[in-house]
């Protein structure tokens, strides 16, 4: 028995003087003060004093098939979360304003929050998945875009929670899952600027037996890790005496997790299939900095 899930009316969340005022759910939380709200039969508007922006991600609720019964609770925290998500990032947008590069929003905000809203809604699909058919897709619902001048977003934006303006992950690369797809990371190659080297855990050495019927997608899955890896080593360097003393955590070695939990998710859904998904994953996603 299956009922759909309700739909999410749009709105506008301002954060004024530090508090978040939340309106129903689904929303755009703006990372600087109210300044005014109305509402017509379109839905919500709102506009935002100057600052340093508001951040605005695609509706995933909306998007859902009709949501299983077993699923719903799961569905709902996962949903939640997203809004969460989005606070949070709206939060970090006004405490970090003047800190970093040009690209500081993007690397350190942006796209951190795009791979937290792919994990969620990866969780959200494999728990409709369960007992009936998994949504596909949802992954491009992942990324959100920052109103620089804190006005109105585009209608259509949502949600109280969310992710980046870069593309979803591609999952496209080489490797060979018997081989171990790489990914034991303990760093990719020498490194000659005091920057350090990124250690990640092995996936590819704790899989179960992989069915022929999945082996194609783990082994990409396998070598997106390792090329996550490689481009996290490259930003140890290229950011080197960038922002303060949690920057590397913050800006690199969290977001390097995220991806991780996505694309182990992926891996253990392409097994679950046809095979008993494997448990615990997740649990090889996280990495440390080695100097």
């Amino acid at each position: 028995m299956s009922r759909a899930l309700p739909k999410y009316n749009k709105r506008r969340v301002g954060l004024a003087c530090g508090a978040a005022a939340v309106a129903l759910t689904g929303a755009v939380i703006a990372g600087t003060a109210l300044a005014g709200e109305s509402s017509d039969r379109g839905g919500a508007d709102a506009r935002t004093l100057a600052g340093p922006g508001t951040i605005s991600c695609p509706d995933v609720a909306s998007q859902l098939p009709a949501v299983p019964a077993s699923a719903q609770a799961e569905v709902t925290r996962n949903l939640a979360l997203l809004d969460q998500q989005i606070a949070e990032a709206n939060k970090r947008l006004v405490d970090t304003v003047g800190q970093g590069g040009p690209n500081f929003v993007q690397n350190a905000i942006l796209g951190p929050l795009e791979d937290k809203r792919i994990a969620t809604v990866n969780r959200i699909a494999t728990a409709i998945g369960r007992t009936a058919e998994r949504p596909a897709g949802l992954d491009s619902l992942a990324p959100c875009s920052l109103d620089a001048q804190g006005g109105p977003a585009a209608p259509g934006q949502e949600e109280t929670g969310g992710a980046g303006t870069a593309a979803p992950p591609a999952e496209d690369a080489g490797g060979d899952t018997g081989a171990g797809g790489g990914d034991a990371g303990a760093g990719q190659g020498g490194d000659a600027t005091g920057a350090g080297t990124i250690s990640c855990p092995d996936v590819a050495s704790q899989l179960p037996a992989v069915p022929a019927s999945a082996q194609a997608e783990v082994t990409r899955n396998l070598a997106l890790l390792d090329q996550q890896i490689a481009e996290a080593n490259k930003r140890l360097v290229d950011t080197v005496g960038q922002g303060g003393p949690n920057f590397v955590q913050n800006a690199i070695l969290g977001p390097l997790e995220d991806k991780r939990i996505a694309t182990v998710n992926r891996i253990a859904t392409a097994i679950g299939r046809t095979a008993e998904r494997p448990a615990g994953l997740d649990s090889l996603a996280a990495c440390t900095l080695t100097k």
